[in-house]
């Protein structure tokens, strides 16, 4: 059976942009239980770094540039690998535990693989 294809019309319609924003709210969720003196650190990176990843898919997808949009998917994944080190640091500094911190390293490793599927397939198109 063939899989249907659906018009993107949004970087909502993005199946890559809606997996970083839900990675964003469980980053969020995570930094919530963090303590209060990590507030201006360690809660703001990771704040930071996981809103950047849906927001530069957004950016990108609005410059109607494919070269554009490339360089934002770059800068995504710069994000993302941002923010997998901060869960990382987490983890071995005591924030977040194993379990917590496996599960959105996993999650990271499915947007990347994501965000390098869709960079190489607007390469193909512009080549």
């Amino acid at each position: 059976m063939q899989e249907e294809r659906r018009s993107i019309s949004s970087y909502r319609d993005l199946v890559v942009w809606n997996a970083a924003v839900d990675l964003a709210v469980n980053c969020y969720d995570i930094t919530t239980r963090f303590p209060a003196h990590e507030l201006y650190g360690m809660t703001s990176q990771i704040r930071r770094s996981s809103t950047s990843i849906a927001a530069n898919i957004a950016e990108g997808h609005g410059r109607e540039s494919t070269g554009a949009f490339i360089q934002f998917l770059r800068i995504a994944q710069g994000s993302l690998k941002e923010l997998e080190t901060h869960m990382v640091i987490s983890g071995r500094v005591g924030l977040i535990g194993q379990q917590e911190m496996d599960d959105i390293l996993m999650k990271a490793s499915h947007i990347g693989k994501m965000l390098r599927s869709m960079t190489r397939s607007l390469q193909r198109r512009t080549s």
